[in-house]
């Protein structure tokens, strides 16, 4: 019966996993040799390692590598290889049993106990995994353990389990960490295991120290992305790669020494940004026997993301970025407080507002949730199912500014790409359109008493709601005739006039703003055939626009920047227009 529930396609040399990713020769030496290093120390206080890192940066090549290096030593105990495309291994129905059934191989003893415990409770594989592991694995380890004469420094003792992220369900995730808490490790069982996962929820809050992870004074932990720097390791894994598919090309100019050249290698290895997956795919792609490897090699370093691309060097990448887009998507959207939620759109803003796209100007990713009309930390929420692909962080000459950071740069290329990221694309337009509509949103819902913009924008400086409205109504373009006669009727100009001076110096030296409202009279005027509203706008046009001219003047006369100053100057709409 045990036979019949468990799942062989998670062992680390089964057919189903046939040519699986491991480390090439050389490469990510000093990682493979703390791993085994830990495993190898039996007295070492913490029989728990973590390694996370982000999608794509090798932690399944090091989990085949250490479990082939641990078989070679006769040390291997059992290996769990989840994959969210098997479902016999993307969920945890079959991962005691399998567990168990690795095990007892190691001895015969520990096999009839395993045996006995089935044959006592033929129903356990409908059990909970906590009873699961307790009645296969426990007790019947225990029972080994009371033989005279058993060692336990002889029974092979490392347990490696890859891709807790591919189990379906966070909390099912949680229930298996919680598992191997209770019963293996708070039972002082000889084992070192060993668990590589992307950063997500459930490993990421049990290891978490700030909230007092029940892991986190239990476990070793690597975080792979942070701590090891793979581009040394890319680079000669791309350059011995390459030039293998070469030496086997019937193309001349692929065998030749100069191929592939040392430029094309470092443009690729700094495409990679540190994650082994993006040199995989290249190599990959290029190997492609019935294609010229140099021909298809310039493809990728010549790649652009042009309409009519025919050529999809990094089609495996991007279902990858798709399929963790998706998920992150569904599960943010499902949550009744992101009801309404464009959670794509969101995204897109802050990748928009961390690349200086907006009039050249970033604000912290605090500031911009309040720009987004969101609640305060709003953004941790929204890529709390990303932490494989992105993360916010600060750097030390600013600890409080929150910037968004992706581990992948092609993961950034992938969102600006509508050909990669297809039903995922978010145009700059459609984000500049969605916070151009919010501001006016919160702009309208303030009043004119002296705390109301307080209340409305939280932390951020009064002028920055203006500021961004012009910025990312491109100086007043995409606000649509409702929005303006919206900010019209409801004392918008005293508002704009209000934020603006309260501010220690006028901060809008550019002069988007100033075009912005002279956009919106123009539009009162002509357009909307309003000329009373455009009236009422007029004076505090002229009033803003000679605060910008008067500050250029004197920030650049100060500082004797002449050509920028001349620049900015006749950039400024006319005054006063009729």
């Amino acid at each position: 019966m045990l036979l019949k529930n468990i799942a062989s396609n998670a062992f680390y040399d089964s057919g189903a996993r046939f040519d699986p990713p491991k480390c090439d020769e050389d490469t990510r030496v000093e990682v493979i040799g703390e791993i085994m290093d830990w495993i190898g120390d039996r007295d070492s206080p913490k029989r728990l390692l973590c390694m996370t890192g982000a999608a794509g940066a090798g932690k399944s090549a090091l989990q085949q590598t250490i479990a082939e290096r641990c078989a070679d030593s006769g040390i291997l105990g059992c290996t769990i290889f989840f994959s969210s495309q098997d479902p016999t291994r993307n969920n945890l129905s079959r991962i005691v049993p399998t567990i168990g059934f690795q095990l007892g191989r190691h001895d015969p003893r520990l096999r009839d106990y395993i045996k006995e415990a089935v044959e006592e409770d033929p129903l356990i594989f409908t059990r909970t995994i906590r009873t699961q592991m307790d009645t296969l694995v426990v007790r019947p380890f225990k029972q080994l353990q009371a033989n005279a004469g058993f060692k336990t420094s002889s029974f092979p003792h490392a347990v490696l389990i890859d891709g807790l992220d591919e189990c379906a369900g966070e909390e099912r995730q949680a229930e298996l960490l919680s598992t191997i808490k209770h019963c293996l490790l708070d039972n002082d069982l000889p084992f070192r295991i060993f668990i590589a996962s992307r950063p997500e929820w459930a490993i990421r809050s049990a290891l978490n120290a700030e909230i007092e992870g029940y892991l986190h004074p239990l476990a070793y932990h690597i975080q792979l992305s942070d701590k090891y720097d793979a581009t040394d390791d890319i680079r000669r894994y791309l350059l011995w790669r390459l030039q293998g598919i070469g030496r086997r090309s019937h193309d001349p100019r692929a065998r030749s020494q100069s191929w592939p050249t040392v430029e094309d290698i470092e443009k690729l290895v700094l495409a990679a940004s540190g994650q082994f997956v993006y040199a995989a795919t290249v190599v990959k792609y290029v190997s492609e026997r019935r294609s010229s490897p140099v021909d298809r090699l310039q493809t990728v370093v010549d790649w652009t993301p042009e309409k009519g691309q025919l050529a999809t060097p990094f089609a495996a990448l991007d279902v990858l970025y798709a399929g963790i887009l998706s998920a992150a998507k569904e599960s943010y959207e499902a949550v009744d407080t992101n009801r309404g939620r464009n959670f794509l759109l969101l995204l897109r803003a802050h990748h928009i507002n961390h690349d200086f796209r907006v009039g050249s100007r970033r604000w912290a990713a605090q500031e911009f949730d309040e720009i987004l009309n969101l609640e305060r930390n709003a953004h941790e929420v929204l890529i709390s199912d990303l932490h494989s692909l992105a993360l916010f962080h600060s750097n030390p000459s600013t600890p409080g500014f929150l910037k968004l950071h992706f581990y992948h740069r092609s993961f950034s290329e992938f969102l600006d790409s509508e050909s990669r990221s297809k039903n995922l694309f978010i145009t700059e337009t459609q984000v500049k359109a969605y916070v151009s509509e919010g501001l006016v949103q919160v702009i309208n819902e303030v009043s004119l008493e002296p705390s109301s913009t307080r209340a409305a924008f939280g932390t951020l400086s009064e002028e920055n709601p203006v500021v961004a409205l012009a910025l990312y109504s491109n100086e007043g373009e995409t606000l649509s005739d409702q929005h303006i006669l919206a900010l019209a009727h409801n004392d918008g100009w005293r508002k704009f006039d209000q934020m603006l001076s309260k501010t220690g110096h006028f901060a809008l030296y550019k002069t988007e703003f100033p075009a912005m409202i002279f956009s919106i009279m123009q539009r009162l005027k002509n357009e909307l055939e309003e000329p009373g509203l455009a009236d009422a706008l007029r004076p505090y046009y002229n009033k803003w626009r000679k605060l910008v001219q008067d500050y250029i003047m004197e920030k650049y006369r100060k500082e004797d920047w002449e050509e920028d100053w001349d620049e900015l100057l006749n950039r400024l709409p006319p005054e006063d227009p009729e």
